[in-house]
């Protein structure tokens, strides 16, 4: 699958209307933000399950506000409306592949039960 280009127009309903999506927080004139997008786009064409997207972040200035995005490339995946990650750098390959396997296998559950509780314990 190819990735999807997100803006503040098309972010909650892309990022909403799916399962998992990986967020990639870019600008054309970054080099790490170039060497990167091979290999994003690989993963991209691999995890067809997946949704791949990319913040153009001069396009997209109040997206990358939003999300505190303060060094690019910016990696975020979120899966049932939850930030499971989000951390700079361009990862190489492997480490991408990785991570996306452990984001595969977090138990949403728990996830959802551990954001209930320190909403419950803010609210106290």
């Amino acid at each position: 699958m190819a990735t999807v280009e997100l803006t503040t127009e098309n972010f909650d309903e892309v990022v909403g209307g799916s399962d998992m999506v990986l967020v990639d927080f870019w600008a054309s004139w970054c080099g790490p933000c170039r060497q990167f997008a091979p290999v994003y786009d690989k993963a991209a064409e691999k995890h067809t399950d997946i949704v791949f997207g990319k913040v153009d972040t001069e396009d997209q200035q109040q997206l990358a506000a939003a999300f505190q995005v303060r060094s690019i490339p910016t990696l975020m995946i979120v899966r049932d409306g939850v930030v499971l990650y989000a951390q700079p750098g361009a990862l190489p390959e492997s480490a991408l592949e990785d991570l996306i396997q452990q984001a595969r296998e977090v138990d949403m559950d728990e996830v959802r039960k551990q954001v209930a509780e320190q909403q419950a314990d803010q609210q106290a």
